[in-house]
């Protein structure tokens, strides 16, 4: 045996809308929730329901005293729908008045773009242009290591490196100094936290290797501009 469906929140409106319409009264919300399962409504969804009947005005509701009723009648619902019909309306005349106007767009932008043997010449020159500029494009990305401006900047970020660790080393080697001449007594000990920190018999200054500058750029591109 198939197990009933329920009823959709459509449904459950049309459900409770009814029973406003039928007596044309005003109710409490509890007693709604009371007519609500006679027809199909289950007492827990009649309150959400009703709100959402509420939130597009197909019910209205005002606190008396401090009683909170509902009511809607057939003409204020006719009303409703026809506010909503003359919204659905105005909105299909703008939207038509923009599609005429995309049209006209359109056609415009078509003007001097038929189809033609120029137009086919000039559109496989502005390919072959487009591929000719990826290709240099390309080839200025293979050159680019070879590229002056871009060494000259290297072999200055290196030179200012370079500087600033032989300053920090001979700060090192004065600090030792210093430690040295204050602490004789503590010569082993000292020595120990150098090899600790990874200062080993061997550190010194750093020499600034000698730079090859790059060979100057084939004329390869000048050759093809």
């Amino acid at each position: 045996m198939s197990k009933k469906r329920g009823l959709s929140l459509e449904e459950k409106r049309e459900k409770i809308l009814q029973i406003f319409y039928e007596s044309q009264d005003f109710f409490l919300l509890k007693e709604l929730e009371k007519l609500g399962p006679k027809k199909g409504v289950i007492t827990q969804s009649v309150k959400d329901v009703v709100q959402s009947l509420v939130d597009d005005d197909l019910v209205s509701k005002d606190k008396i005293g401090t009683s909170v009723y509902f009511w809607s009648l057939p003409s204020c619902a006719g009303n409703q729908l026809r506010t909503v019909f003359r919204k659905l309306e105005s909105d299909l005349q703008s939207s038509k008045k923009r599609y005429a106007e995309l049209i006209e767009q359109c056609d415009s932008l078509k003007k001097g773009r038929e189809e033609s043997e120029e137009r086919g010449e000039a559109l496989d020159e502005l390919k072959t242009i487009e591929q000719k500029y990826n290709e240099l494009k390309d080839e200025m990305r293979r050159y680019a290591d070879n590229d002056p401006a871009a060494f000259e900047a290297i072999k200055k970020a290196t030179e200012v490196a370079h500087t600033a660790a032989n300053r920090w080393t001979d700060n090192i080697f004065t600090l030792r100094q210093w430690c040295a001449n204050n602490f004789p007594q503590a010569k082993e000990q000292l020595e120990h936290l150098y090899k600790e920190v990874g200062m080993t018999d061997d550190f010194d200054y750093l020499e600034l290797p000698t730079t090859v500058p790059p060979s100057p750029v084939d004329q390869t591109l000048e050759d093809k501009s």
